[in-house]
């Protein structure tokens, strides 16, 4: 049964218990991943659950979790928390520079981005914001505000923890909008603070 549309309307849950991922609704189905409890940066690690299917007498759910590529599988339901709504969703445009936030269908945030370099860019695909962290200093390179989202790249990313795509402010606002990461996306410090209080964790994200 389809849960999330992954525009008007997405659960995202906590995982409770580690679990493997596979491919198929079924404990005979290929591993093809593997759910922790907590993100690199010690916050509960969450997952979008997308759909859910009896079989074997157990409930799964397919998940869109984090990770290198753009990752789904099934995973016990009972591996997860209780599911929570959003009615969210970011749209990051890398070849306009612009970033997007929808609430039920209907704009509520827009700003000019800079993202991903040609020799390190922004990875393309669905994914969810992850976990949301406040720097101890404004004025390092993540401003006041950051995002980890599920999306990992190939390349060095400006975030801590191999390859986590972030999303968060800066201290070098004159280089916004433009392609001018690592991967990350930026936004002015004013723009992130403001999109904060706009954006719960959980969110999907489109970047294209």
């Amino acid at each position: 049964m389809r849960v999330s549309d992954e525009r008007q309307r997405t659960y995202y849950a906590y995982v409770q218990r580690s679990a493997s991922v596979r491919r198929v609704a079924s404990m005979r189905g290929k591993r093809v991943g593997r759910l922790g409890r907590w993100t690199y940066h010690g916050f509960r690690d969450v997952v979008l659950v997308l759909e859910t299917d009896r079989t074997e007498q157990r409930l799964w759910a397919r998940v869109r979790y984090s990770g290198l590529g753009r990752r789904t599988g099934w995973v016990p339901a009972g591996s997860l928390a209780t599911p929570r709504l959003v009615r969210t969703r970011l749209v990051i445009d890398r070849g306009r520079t612009r970033v997007r936030l929808f609430r039920s269908g209907r704009l509520v945030f827009g700003a000019r981005a800079g993202v991903g370099a040609s020799s390190s860019p922004t990875p393309p695909g669905m994914f969810f914001i992850r976990e949301r962290l406040r720097p101890r200093r404004s004025d390092t390179i993540y401003g006041p505000l950051a995002f980890g989202l599920s999306a990992y790249s190939p390349y060095r990313t400006d975030w801590p923890g191999g390859g986590q795509v972030g999303l968060h402010g800066t201290n070098q606002p004159g280089l916004i909008p433009g392609r001018i990461s690592n991967g990350c996306i930026r936004l002015r410090n004013a723009e992130i603070l403001r999109l904060g209080r706009l954006m719960p964790v959980g969110t999907p994200v489109l970047i294209r």
